[in-house]
C-alpha cells in the first residue's frame, strides 16, 4: 500500500478502532494460579527475564504449550492491571502472540498463545535443532517489521513499549515470528503510554529509535547466528565499519552454507546498518523499512 495512502486513511482507521473498542470490555479467561504453577513446573521453565518481567514455558494438561508472563514489581492497583490486560487483549495481528487470559493469585500473570516451536533464540543457539534456512530468516524479519507497523501506526495510543530480541520472539508451527514482549512492562518501563506526536506521524521519535536499533541487532543476529546477549556491541561495531562488506563471509552463519541469496543478504545488511546508525534519532521510519524490504526482497529478481 502506498505510503501517502496509508497516512491518509490512518485517522479513519483509528476512529473505527475507537468505536469498535467502546462499550463492554472484552472477556478474558481467568486461569487458576495452581494450574499455571503446575504447568510451569513451579515457575522453573524460564524462557527469558528482564528486571520487571519473567517469561515461562508452560504445558497444560491438554498438551498445549503456551507462554506465561509474570509482571514483577508492578506497583499499580488491580483495576489498572485489568485495564491493561484488556488493552493487550484487543491487539490482533498474525505476528503478535495473542493473549488468552490472566491470573491474579499470588502473582500477576498473563497467559499467551501457543508457542510449540519455542523462541527464535532456541533455534539459533541449539545445535541439535534443524538450522533455520535463509527464506525462513527473511520471513521472520518481514513479520517482525509488519507487527511493528501495526503497533506504531494502527493503534491509538501507539504501542511504543515493545522489546525485540531472539529470546522474546516466538515461532509458530509454520515458523511465523510472534512478538511476545509488548505492552504493560517491557524493558523495565510501565505501560500504558500516551501518544507522542512526533512518533504518531512518522515513527521517528526517540521511542521508535530504540525499536529501530533493536530491529537492526535482530537482523544481524539472524545473519550471523551470533547471540545478541553477549555480542550485540560487537555486531553493531562490525556493521558500522566502513569496509564491513569485505568481511561478510567471515560473519555469515556457517549453518547457512551457500544456501542464501546474495542480493537479499545485501538488502538485509543495508536495513540493519540503517537501523543502528543513528541510535535513538532515526532518519527513517518503520513504514519505510517495511516498504524497502517488500521492494528488495519480495519483488522478482532482475
Amino acid at each position: 500500500m502506498d505510503h501517502r495512502l496509508i497516512r491518509k486513511l490512518r485517522p479513519r482507521l483509528l476512529e473505527w478502532l475507537r468505536r469498535s473498542r467502546s462499550g463492554r470490555v472484552l472477556f478474558m479467561k481467568r486461569f487458576p494460579y495452581k494450574d499455571i504453577k503446575r504447568a510451569t513446573d513451579g515457575f522453573q521453565s524460564i524462557l527469558y527475564t528482564t528486571s520487571h518481567i519473567a517469561a515461562y514455558k508452560a504445558r497444560f494438561q491438554d498438551g498445549g504449550v503456551v507462554l506465561i508472563k509474570e509482571m514483577r514489581d508492578y506497583d499499580q492497583g488491580k483495576d489498572a492491571f485489568y485495564r491493561e490486560v484488556q488493552l493487550l487483549g484487543r491487539l490482533h495481528h498474525r505476528h503478535l502472540l495473542a493473549l488468552k487470559g490472566f491470573s491474579t493469585g499470588h502473582r500477576r500473570l498473563l497467559v499467551f498463545d501457543n508457542i510449540e516451536r519455542g523462541s527464535l533464540k532456541e533455534h539459533l543457539a541449539d545445535p541439535i535443532r534443524t538450522p533455520l534456512d535463509w527464506k525462513t530468516r527473511l520471513q521472520i524479519v518481514i513479520g517482525v517489521v509488519a507487527a511493528l507497523e501495526y503497533l506504531l501506526l494502527f493503534n491509538e495510543p501507539p504501542m511504543y513499549h515493545v522489546s525485540i530480541s531472539s529470546s522474546s520472539i516466538m515461532l509458530d508451527e509454520n515458523f511465523n515470528a510472534k512478538l511476545s514482549d509488548v505492552g504493560l512492562q517491557s524493558s523495565g518501563e510501565n505501560y500504558v503510554t500516551v501518544p507522542h506526536t512526533s512518533c504518531a506521524k512518522d515513527c521517528m521519535g526517540q521511542e521508535c529509535g530504540n525499536i529501530m536499533f533493536q530491529l537492526g541487532v535482530l537482523i544481524l543476529e539472524l545473519i550471523t547466528g551470533q547471540s545478541s546477549d553477549d555480542r550485540a556491541a560487537d555486531l553493531v561495531q562490525w556493521i558500522r565499519e566502513y569496509r564491513f562488506c569485505s568481511s561478510i563471509h567471515k560473519m555469515l552463519d556457517p549453518d547457512l552454507g551457500n544456501s542464501y541469496d546474495s542480493r537479499e543478504l545485501k538488502s538485509l545488511l543495508a536495513v540493519a546498518k540503517l537501523c543502528v546508525r543513528y541510535g535513538d534519532k532515526p532518519k527513517t521510519s518503520i513504514l519505510q523499512v517495511l516498504r524497502y524490504l517488500h521492494k528488495k526482497i519480495e519483488s522478482p529478481h532482475d
